[in-house]
């Protein structure tokens, strides 16, 4: 133990400096956190509390009508109250009038029905935080109009390829950008950093692992000019990189393998859509492409798995199928579509505009369900084989030799069982409301693409029911009948083939579209597709793919808009999203919001430049991060001479003098301590895992209430919600685990034993920093690891050495990267 108290003092003195600017950073951190905490309160507002307001009270309670006086459609009115008084206490929901009225403990409101404990959970959730809601003007009774000026916000224009300042000076044109704006704010570059923190550096960011002590050694070693760009397209080419990019992406888009809230099922294909993101990445795929593939893959190429998988970006959301409202259910489903949509390709917060005209941006009621539409007819399949067309044949050729030769006893099997199958479907079927029910009950071919959304939704729970029939619970002559039908038709299992694996995808349904409507409101306007009113509003000519003539088309045109290279958001968000990964935070800090509630950009001329260098190299990424990654900017040392005067001119390091120290991700922490062990298994692909093991996190099973508790305490998303960026918070918990925790302390026994034949201590603990730090150790640190290392019995010796790589894996050096 005093070895341990010793070697956390020598770091912090030996580190002063360092941590000084860890505590800065540290501080810096919380204020981001407590913007995002911000954004989140209005995210969840509008994405719960107003569409909640406006479907139940606006009615009778807004703008155009006030009964008792009441207006509940602006934070003013919710103080004053109407003729009852004062209808929200904030924090006190018990206290709060507009609780009584819901839950029909005095008033009765909405007086036709009580809305669903789950709406009224959400409210008690809003009142108990504060009844957040942003600062606006009331609303008035006319629609809102986009103004020249809301044309001209930044995000909105397009995109034209500034001139490099100083061009003649710099090999690197991201370096002459950085450097116009050191000379506006009167600053200068750091240092370049030196050969092990940069290596270790570029492997974190460019494949999340640490490099090996070989590794570092021959880096640092080499005399070789071009061995730093030698390094980055090495590991721009590994298939470890697809892995660690796959796993931003994932964050961004909300990835899991269950469905979430209460049953939270597990989804056992969901994993191919996370394969598919993988290789994406590794292929480089053009980003146009891999647009088009997650939002209508199932249109332009229906006989390649992969671009099926794709569409598994359309199946991510949460969503309980046992819910007996199917009607609110897809109404759900849709929205989140729509909303996750607009936030991960266009950084546009739309769903602040589905109950009105966005309070903030040039985004009207009218975009929301314009852009909504273009999903009316979308339903999901389960029944989709993750096969190419040659082997959908050969397995049909197969299938349909064995249904020849079993159809008697098939038809005499069905005949027994159909009876009690029809009761069991119509018990489901019974639970639903009448129009749900009437929706399923119309004959398929004469559905329109409602009728078939309703009619998912009722199969769903069906299926479920008629699975658990027991035959053997038949009766008499039936149930000897069932039997001896079923062994004979065993007798042909060896001829039937194989299911082919399945995946979750969509497609449009069969019948006529449905008209988009606001929810709730039969008498709303109608809405068709169309694009952004800010950004023209076109209405797009629609037409069935010549690959799939039986679909609309509809998810093609609104994919083909958004990856369509002349549109001025969708590059730019996509460079500022790799920007972001490299350097701590985005040329624009709020990845997923480019409007009036996000950030400007830090140096707009820059993003406008890669974001025409990212069209020019045809939307692929490696060249764009092979750019970035040779920079003299990028390679900058953490440390900068003039620190204490520039942190006073730049205190977040906006103008990028300095690298960015950071902490590193749950997944990072967790794969190197199997890196740095030898137990690291590099297997791609295939099912998520559930319970420990040795390949990467990523490939773990991502249960939405169940998370990988070390994961989950160390930071990973859970997936509910599109998480842009990672705010890394230290916690007790965390400290808590990494000391105490079972996974800590057995890799650091197992780094012990893996150089347990290093029996000189100096050797061993080079040995044991370079793997863990990518740095041999300080003269003070050796020493100290020296005097714990000798200080005892030779018995103890492997429980010592245990003990100093469990400190190790507990220190800054190993988890944060400079």
């Amino acid at each position: 133990m005093r070895f341990i108290q010793l070697y956390h003092r020598e770091n912090i003195l030996s580190g002063l400096f360092g941590l000084a600017l860890i505590l800065l950073i540290g501080s810096v951190a919380s204020s981001a956190e407590i913007s995002e905490a911000e954004r989140e309160q209005h995210k969840f507002f509008e994405t719960n509390i107003r569409p909640l307001l406006a479907k139940h009270c606006y009615e009778c309670h807004s703008a155009n009508e006030q009964k008792g006086n009441l207006r509940l459609d602006h934070p003013s009115f919710l103080k004053s109250g109407g003729d009852s008084g004062e209808v929200i206490v904030a924090g006190k929901p018990d206290e709060s009038l507009l609780l009584e009225a819901v839950r029909y403990e005095s008033f009765e409101m909405p007086p036709e029905q009580p809305i669903s404990d789950k709406e009224i959970a959400l409210l008690e959730t809003w009142i108990k935080q504060g009844a957040y809601w942003p600062e606006e003007a009331p609303p008035s009774a006319t629609a809102g109009e986009i103004t020249e000026e809301d044309k001209n916000w930044w995000a909105y224009q397009p995109i034209q390829k500034p001139d490099v300042p100083n061009a003649d000076t710099f090999e690197n044109a991201i370096d002459a950008f950085v450097a116009q704006k050191y000379s506006e704010q009167k600053l200068t570059a750091a240092p370049q950093a030196d050969k092990a923190t940069l290596i270790r550096r570029l492997y974190f960011d460019v494949v999340g692992l640490p490099p090996t002590p070989e590794e570092v050694s021959a880096f640092v070693n080499s005399d070789d000019p071009a061995a730093y760009e030698k390094l980055v397209d090495q590991l721009l080419a590994s298939p470890q990189y697809g892995e660690h990019w796959g796993r931003h992406w994932l964050d961004v888009v909300r990835y899991a393998d269950s469905d979430g809230w209460r049953k939270d099922d597990y989804r056992p294909s969901a994993w191919r859509y996370r394969d598919y993101v993988i290789k994406s990445f590794n292929d480089d795929k053009p980003y146009d492409q891999f647009i088009r593939e997650q939002l209508a893959g199932d249109e332009i190429a229906p006989e390649d798995p992969e671009a099926l998988a794709a569409t598994g970006f359309l199946r991510l959301g949460i969503y309980e199928y046992n819910q007996r409202d199917a009607v609110t259910q897809w109404h759900n489903i849709v929205d989140e579509i729509t909303d996750v949509t607009s936030d991960v390709f266009l950084a546009t917060g739309l769903a602040c505009a589905r109950c009105h005209n966005h309070k903030f941006d040039p985004l009207l009621q009218a975009d929301y369900y314009n852009l909504r539409s273009f999903f009316e007819p979308l339903v999901w399949r389960d029944d989709v084989p993750f096969a190419t067309g040659e082997e959908v044949a050969a397995y049909e050729v197969k299938q349909k030799a064995w249904e020849e030769k079993t159809a008697d006893i098939r038809k005499a099997l069905k005949d027994i069982q159909q009876e009690y199958l029809d009761i069991r479907t119509n018990q489901a079927v019974s639970l639903f409301p009448l129009d749900v029910q009437a929706a399923w009950k119309t004959p398929t071919a004469e559905r329109n693409s409602w009728e078939h959304q309703l009619a998912y939704m009722v199969d769903r729970q069906a299926e479920d029911k008629r699975a658990l029939a027991n035959w053997n619970n038949l009766k008499g002559e039936k149930k000897e009948n069932w039997k001896r039908l079923d062994a004979e038709l065993k007798k042909f299992d060896k001829m039937k083939p194989q299911p082919l694996p399945s995946l979750p995808t969509v497609s449009d349904a069969p019948g006529e579209v449905s008209e988009t409507r606001i929810p709730d409101k039969s008498n709303s306007d109608t809405f068709s597709p169309a694009y952004l009113t800010v950004l023209g509003g076109e209405v797009p000519e629609i037409k069935p793919t010549a690959q799939r003539p039986e679909s609309s088309g509809r998810r093609t045109a609104l994919a083909n808009w958004i990856a369509d290279p002349s549109n001025p958001i969708t590059t730019r968000v996509m460079v500022n999203r790799v920007w972001q990964y490299h350097f701590g935070r985005g040329i624009v800090s709020s990845p997923n919001d480019f409007g009036q509630l996000g950030t400007k950009p830090s140096h707009p001329e820059l993003l406008d430049w890669l974001a025409s260098e990212f069209i020019e190299n045809g939307l692929h990424l490696k060249p764009l991060h092979r750019m970035i990654l040779l920079s003299d900017t990028y390679q900058q040392s953490a440390f900068h001479p003039e620190e204490d005067q520039y942190d006073l001119i730049d205190p977040t390091n906006i103008y990028l003098w300095r690298s960015h120290i950071r902490r590193l991700s749950a997944e990072e922490i967790r794969d190197s301590m199997l890196a740095a062990t030898g137990e690291l298994d590099l297997q791609q692909e295939g099912e998520g895992i559930k319970g420990e093991h040795n390949r990467r996190s990523i490939y773990f099973r991502v249960l939405r209430n169940s998370p990988v508790p070390f994961l989950h305490t160390m930071g990973t998303p859970d997936g509910i919600r599109s998480a842009p960026t990672r705010y890394i918070a230290t916690t007790a918990p965390q400290a808590l685990l990494m000391l105490n925790g079972e996974f800590t302390y057995e890799r650091a026994r197992k780094l012990a034993e893996r150089w347990k034949e290093i029996s000189d201590h100096t050797a061993f603990i080079d040995q044991v920093f370079i793997s863990l730090t990518g740095q041999t150790p300080t003269e003070s640190q050796l020493q100290q690891g020296l005097q714990y290392l000798s200080t005892g019995d030779e018995a103890d010796l492997n429980a010592r050495r245990t003990d100093f790589c469990h400190v190790l894996l507990n220190s800054n050096l190993f988890l944060y990267v400079e």
